[in-house]
């Protein structure tokens, strides 16, 4: 079974994602936005989720985590959660 490897940034509103993936592009450390920035408890571990199956997340998070391109920011993505910005670490 696949399993990939992600994390994220979390944030209530698209502007505010925006902003951060601006910073990110510009070289900020994803690990220290996502402590200062973002709503999930993963924010005090950098925004590292872990390795994790296909169908643990929501829809819109797999299809970014398990189709789109490795070690790039994708994002924002839309949840019921809110905003988030996403990096896939790796894919088995």
């Amino acid at each position: 079974m696949a399993k990939a490897c992600a994390r994220h940034i979390l944030v209530k509103t698209k502007e505010e994602a925006e902003k951060i993936k601006q910073q990110l592009s510009k070289g900020a450390d994803f690990a220290m936005l996502a402590k200062k920035h973002s709503t999930c408890n993963s924010a005090k571990r950098g925004g590292d989720l872990g390795e994790f199956s296909p169908g643990k997340m929501l829809k819109a998070f797999d299809n970014v985590v398990f189709k789109k391109s490795l070690l790039t920011i994708h994002g924002p993505v839309k949840t019921k959660f809110g905003y988030h910005l996403i990096e896939t670490i790796y894919r088995t």
